[in-house]
């Protein structure tokens, strides 16, 4: 998946891209937490593991597949807001995953161009760059921002590619929801699902996933050797 080949020497790279939140950075049970919160407070009672299912999609988006049906837009905004204010209390403690930052640092050395794509834009995306301290390693960020729909609609994944300049073919999309494999199939892409994210395999290899691994820490000890040098 990650081998080098002939892409390297074609001219136009090669690249990596990554969804952030439960792929790079330890975030998924603080968003069920606080979407769980958002939604009591309005005065909705949803379970946990439906929650789950859904993080990874937009806010709008998880509204609508969390409660059903189309919603006004501005209770999908207040519930949006609810969930931001409640979020936003930990931005000073995220966590990256275990040789997260190591891992995009490998393929960054290995000539990779490593492009981030989520949902998370603003001060949101900057306290997970933080978490992840691997700027150096990071060429481009497709964020919320610069796109009009996000996963599992491909334009996420795309914008990611039209940043690194990478046809499709020689690119590997990374993340952990099904959301995440259906737009990186969508973008035409091989995709790679982590486990961290808390999603059975199953659903994964469904979804699209070609290959499927713990973590990043899992992840970085299948790459390849490097040649000698």
């Amino acid at each position: 998946m990650f081998a080098t080949d002939d892409a390297q020497g074609s001219g136009t790279g090669r690249a990596a891209v990554f969804d952030v939140d439960g792929t790079l950075v330890d975030t998924n049970h603080l968003h069920v937490v606080t979407w769980w919160e958002a939604f009591r407070q309005a005065g909705h009672q949803v379970p946990t593991h439906a929650i789950h299912r859904a993080i990874g999609l937009g806010s709008a988006d998880l509204v609508t597949h969390v409660l059903g049906g189309e919603r006004a837009e501005d209770e999908t905004q207040a519930l949006s807001n609810a969930h931001k204010a409640l979020y936003g209390q930990y931005f000073g403690r995220l966590s990256a995953l275990t040789h997260a930052g190591r891992l995009l640092r490998r393929l960054a050395g290995d000539g990779w161009k490593v492009v981030l794509a989520t949902s998370a834009g603003g001060h949101e995306l900057s306290a997970l760059r933080r978490a992840i301290d691997a700027d150096d390693s990071i060429t481009a960020t497709a964020s919320a921002d610069d796109v009009t729909q996000g996963k599992p609609a491909p334009e996420p994944v795309e914008r990611a590619l039209e940043l690194a300049g990478v046809p499709p073919e020689h690119a590997v999309f990374v993340g952990d929801t099904v959301w995440d494999m259906q737009a990186g199939s969508r973008a035409g892409v091989r995709c790679v699902a982590l486990l961290c994210g808390g999603i059975p395999r199953a659903d994964l290899e469904r979804a699209g996933a070609d290959a499927v691994f713990d973590n990043p820490a899992h992840l970085l000890a299948a790459l390849p050797m490097r040649p000698p040098a």
